[in-house]
């Protein structure tokens, strides 16, 4: 007879959002290794632990809320490192809606920016999210899409991390929406999918269940 195990952590099912399973986790194992980051797919160059993940997510949540307000739209424009998974949970932590996009390619910028400007326009983007070395190309961007200027951008690696007893967590819930997702094929202009807070949850724990 199969046997069949559950590997949901018991909290997953009394947790309003994303941001509360993060927060959990750095209270319970605040130094445990939560990311490690190969530059080469096999050496590690960095990693980051539940409680700076933690800290950094409040930092950026608490420069984002200077100025915008939760549901707002945030471009998430990094390389496929820890800083893009910071500036994701910075998101999720201050409510503002996380809208992930490919940096464009300096040496491509006919075939990269049209998408991005497509992705900005239809998101309703207020600010812009990256790092000093990607927004160091933000002329070529302007000069060509003038329309870009009106985002704001700015730099997480400029933001200092927030600790738990100066900053808490928005009231949030399962049905408040998380990011924006947006795919298209080679040709096609990217078209935007709701995911919602409830959505992360379930899939986060079907993982865990699949992986054990």
């Amino acid at each position: 007879m199969n046997e069949t195990r559950c590997y949901f952590p018991e909290f997953i099912h009394h947790v309003n959002s994303f941001a509360e399973i993060l927060s959990i986790r750095a209270k319970k194992t605040p130094d445990r290794v939560l990311f490690r980051y190969l530059n080469d797919g096999e050496n590690e160059s960095a990693c980051m632990t539940y409680a700076q993940l933690d800290e950094r997510a409040r930092g950026i949540a608490s420069h984002l809320l200077q100025v915008c307000q939760p549901g707002d739209r945030a471009l998430l424009l990094f390389l496929p490192d820890l800083d893009y998974i910071a500036g994701f949970m910075g998101c999720i932590y201050a409510g503002v809606i996380a809208v992930p996009a490919y940096p464009p390619d300096p040496s491509r910028l006919a075939q990269t920016l049209p998408k991005l400007k497509a992705i900005s326009d239809d998101a309703g983007a207020k600010i812009a999210l990256s790092t000093r070395f990607i927004l160091s190309f933000a002329k070529e961007l302007f000069a060509a899409e003038p329309q870009l200027q009106k985002i704001q951008w700015a730099a997480i690696d400029d933001f200092p991390s927030v600790s738990a007893q100066h900053w808490p967590l928005p009231p949030l819930t399962r049905d408040h929406l998380a990011f924006l997702q947006y795919t298209s094929g080679s040709t096609g202009m990217p078209k935007g999918v709701m995911v919602s807070h409830g959505n992360l949850i379930e899939n986060a724990a079907i993982i865990q269940a699949g992986f054990e």
